[in-house]
């Protein structure tokens, strides 16, 4: 009697959290920092093969009685493709689970690899205990029975993907035989003619059946769609990257799109983060730790862009489906980053799809885009996206008309688009120790118009604003890996235009840019990783306008008259580099780690030289597996204005770099498997801040010039962040964060320090999202921010001013008074309707669900006397249906 063995093979989607550690320590590739909301699926490119077997014992008094069983099992594969752990799902007995284990702890499988790269895998085997009958003696041997083939490939339903890792089978019995898909999803099973009973077993998928008619010596050829159990709501963690930053929250793509209030757009989910405040009404700064919103930069594939969001509020500049993940850091980044005394969000693109034509279609009131990707050839595939906005076209038709007869028209538009062509990688055959040459060619843009024209009525003044931003970038990354080195270049061009157009006045600034990377990265030891780059950018400034002269007034032609003052032409053109170098070590001595770096930067601006060097440290302290304590210190250095360089009395040729001296201590912990909490503390100390006016400063011959700007503005943020976070798991994600932020500012020799405009002292965001039967999906998103600070009008009395035919204001102390508290609601609900070969979403996202009544800015009337609020936006719904291929 001999048993006869068979695999029954599941790819796990949800590694457990001893494998994720396993994988982290050894997986070298493209690492993923622990999703605090979102979903990133690997790809499988090479399937385990079982290389040598070993028949296990059959128990003795099991086959004296005849009994057969069948042992499941979870078996552990490293990257070397040794079994490192196996253990019984459901214990069976008589002694079949021991022997069992003994022989599956002795397999040698060939290495899993996931996006090309040997990876641990977990696996699902079950070994058969069959008893044989008794060989009888030995013959002639009959012929071979015909045999019938049976060869096609997997596809995920509703979007075509493959799916490998999966077992397909002729009936349900033992001894039936089987075969596993490849990362195409294709397998090739050959069986006894007749009817099969076809059985395809994977994991994250129902079990799919059907029947096939197989003729004697023939090949039948299918495609099999396989129904995904839970699609967008798992998430395989293909590796943790180690956490150098104290506070680095990464971000997936396909779950962001969930979250109620962003209308579908991942990067938005960054406003709802601890540490970010929420910016006023429609104007999209990022507001982070109480900083400007210049002092906060934003990359695309650590390439600079001048925005993240249309029109100020609106949606991102970069389609979703395009987006990888995105790294928000607010603050105590890394030596590679630098420019900023804020903090920094960078957003990493997707590669096109490597195994079929995919894409989709999204329409909703506010826009509508598509994006499209597919393979060209081995090793080559390409992707775009584009989107355009209809909201001038329907905005005439729900503004307020206005009782005196006035007109108000406001017409935003906006536009973008991306083109990437990926290259490269590992192919079919190639060693394991070779170089890897990888990279991509992308192209992308934006451009967004504003105009306001609102004339007659009850308005004091006609008013005309034009507003027209645009940027393009051609980028591209060249990465090569040789062992444990990894070099990335990076080149881009860019070029950008501001407008802005006030009445009469106007100014254009066009910029071009031209900038690279280089980013070297080696493993000496287990314990010691260096890392090293380059960082330059160039800038050529072109600005040219029509603006008033400074104190100067054309009086009235006739009494009562509106007076325009006297305008002037100028124009400017101004040359920037600014170029650095970085280095950092990572050190680790059992549970601590240690990240000493460097940033030293040479900037020449308008004809100035400036160096700066700004030293970083990052620790980390874990003594137990759940709990972590962290910390960082550094100095960082945000370059001045170059037309604030200007001589005076328009700028100030001797300013330096602002500064800011950073510090944050925290310690994170893991409640429950899928619960978590990290709270964080900071002080950060800006310093050389560029404030107006400057000072005055006495020449060598006893004359007295007055500068515009300078280097004399001190402020500090000191605060707590706390971030409450539920895992991804089947039908749930959550976090609630909490920020307690204090930001302050004064000027050298001033008084003392007082709120910024930037501070709010309490923020509170709880977002939730939940899986309903039936394709339904439920969020919500709820805010409470503290309100803004501002300057109280005071109605001691009003001053005319005779020349300018106008009246002027007093106020109060600055920043004495708040804004009331923000508070909002934004529920979405979507339904999902699942095809062969695409899915179909719909949804509604509402935005202000109970109308609250926020305030978002003041006005006074023309003579002071009475003070306007401008209130948010109301109650919001926001229809859109999403096709996906």
């Amino acid at each position: 009697m001999a048993p006869i063995r068979s695999a029954l093979w599941l790819l796990l989607a949800v590694l457990s959290l001893s494998s994720v550690q396993a994988w982290a320590q050894s997986y070298d590739g493209a690492r993923r920092e622990e999703v605090d909301a979102g979903v990133h699926t690997p790809v499988l490119t090479k399937a385990p093969e079982l290389l040598h077997f070993v028949e296990a014992v059959y128990p003795p008094e099991a086959a004296a009685i005849g009994k057969t069983a069948s042992v499941e099992m979870l078996v552990t594969i490293d990257e070397k493709g040794a079994v490192s752990d196996a253990q019984v799902v459901t214990p069976v007995g008589d002694g079949f689970d021991e022997a069992a284990l003994a022989a599956v702890r002795q397999f040698q499988f060939s290495p899993a690899e996931v996006d090309g790269v040997p990876a641990p895998i977990q696996i699902q085997y079950v070994y058969n205990f069959v008893l044989q009958p008794p060989k009888p003696e030995e013959s002639a041997p009959p012929p071979p029975p015909p045999q019938a083939t049976l060869t096609g490939q997997l596809l995920e339903r509703g979007s075509r993907s493959r799916v490998g890792g999966a077992t397909v089978r002729c009936g349900d019995e033992p001894e039936a035989p089987e075969a596993l898909s490849d990362e195409e999803g294709r397998f090739t099973l050959r069986v006894a003619p007749g009817e099969c009973d076809v059985r395809v077993v994977a994991n994250d998928y129902h079990l799919f059946t059907t029947k096939e008619t197989l003729a004697p010596n023939e090949t039948t050829e299918v495609i099999f769609y396989l129904l995904p159990k839970a699609p967008g709501f798992e998430t395989v963690v293909r590796g943790v990257r180690e956490k150098k930053e104290v506070v680095r929250r990464t971000l997936e793509r396909q779950e962001l799109q969930k979250v109620p209030g962003t209308f579908g757009d991942p990067i938005r989910v960054v406003q709802n983060l601890p540490g970010v405040a929420r910016a006023p009404l429609i104007s999209g700064q990022l507001i982070v730790r109480g900083a400007a919103p210049d002092q906060t930069l934003t990359f695309f594939d650590g390439v600079q862009v001048p925005l993240l969001y249309h029109l100020g509020g609106g949606p991102s500049v970069l389609n979703a489906e395009f987006i990888d993940r995105v790294d928000f850091y607010p603050g105590g980044f890394g030596s590679r980053y630098g420019r900023a005394v804020g903090g920094a969000v960078d957003v990493a693109t997707r590669k096109g799809a490597s195994d079929t034509l995919h894409g989709s279609v999204k329409i909703d009131l506010l826009d509508s885009g598509f994006f499209v990707e597919a393979p060209v050839t081995d090793g080559i595939s390409v992707a775009a996206a584009a989107r355009r906005s209809y909201v001038d076209a329907l905005l005439p038709f729900v503004l307020p008309e206005d009782p005196e007869g006035g007109t108000l028209l406001v017409l935003p538009r906006y536009w973008d688009y991306q083109v990437r062509m990926d290259f490269g990688g590992k192919r079919g055959g190639e060693p394991a120790a070779a170089g890897r040459h990888s990279g991509y060619v992308m192209a992308f843009g934006s451009d967004d118009l504003l105009n306001v024209v609102a004339t007659g009525g009850g308005r004091n003044r006609d008013v005309t604003v034009d507003a027209h931003t645009l940027f393009h970038r051609v980028t591209g990354n060249w990465t090569y890996r040789l062992g444990n080195l990894t070099s990335v270049f990076t080149p881009y061009a860019g070029y950008d235009l501001a407008s802005l157009g006030f009445g009469e006045t106007n100014l254009d600034a066009n910029i071009w840019s031209i900038g690279g990377r280089e980013d070297l990265s080696l493993e000496l030891n287990s314990w010691l990783t260096a890392r090293v780059g380059a960082d330059t950018r160039f800038e050529h400034t072109v600005a040219e306008g029509q603006l008033p002269v400074l104190g100067g007034v054309q009086y009235p032609a006739f009494p009562g008259a509106e007076p325009k003052a006297e305008l002037q032409q100028l124009k400017r053109t101004v040359n920037a580099f600014d170029g650095a170098l970085y280095g950092e070590l990572d050190l680790k001595w059992g549970p601590v780690s240690l990240t000493p770096g460097v940033r030293a930067t040479y900037a020449r601006i308008y004809g100035q030289q400036r160096v700066v060097f700004d030293p970083r440290l990052w620790a980390r302290y874990q003594p137990t597996e759940k709990t972590a304590l962290k910390g960082s210190v550094g100095l960082y250095s945000q370059p001045p204005q170059a037309f604030n360089l200007e001589p005076a009395p328009l700028g100030n040729p001797n300013l330096n770099h602002e500064r800011a001296f950073q510090t944050s201590l925290g310690v994170e912990h893991q409640l429950t498997d899928a619960l978590s909490v990290d709270v964080t503390g900071y002080y950060n100390r800006r310093y050389d801040l560029v404030v107006s006016p400057g000072e005055a400063v006495v020449n060598a011959d006893g004359t007295q010039t007055r500068y515009q700007y300078g280097n004399r503005g001190l402020g500090r943020a000191y605060g707590m962040e706390v971030m409450l976070r539920h895992a991804v798991t089947r039908n749930f994600f959550g976090w609630l964060a909490y920020t307690l932020n204090r930001s302050e500012q004064r000027r050298i020799g001033g008084n003392d320090y007082r709120l910024t405009t930037f501070d709010q002292t309490h923020i509170l965001t709880a977002v939730a999202s939940y899986r309903l039967p039936y394709g339904f999906e439920v969020g919500a998103r709820m805010r409470y921010v503290t309100g803004r600070p501002t300057t109280p009008l005071q109605h001691v009395f009003d001053v005319y001013d005779v020349d300018r035919n106008g009246f002027e204001g007093t106020y109060g102390e600055a920043n004495s008074i708040r804004f009331t508290p923000f508070h909002q609601l934004d529920v979405r609900l979507e339904k999902s309707w699942l095809f062969q070969r695409w899915t179909l979403s719909a949804y509604i996202d509402v935005q202000n669900v109970y109308n609250a009544s926020n305030v978002e800015a003041t006005f006074t009337d023309y003579r002071y006397r009475e003070l306007f609020e401008v209130p948010g936006i109301p109650i919001l719904p926001v229809l859109g249906v999403k096709g996906s291929f």
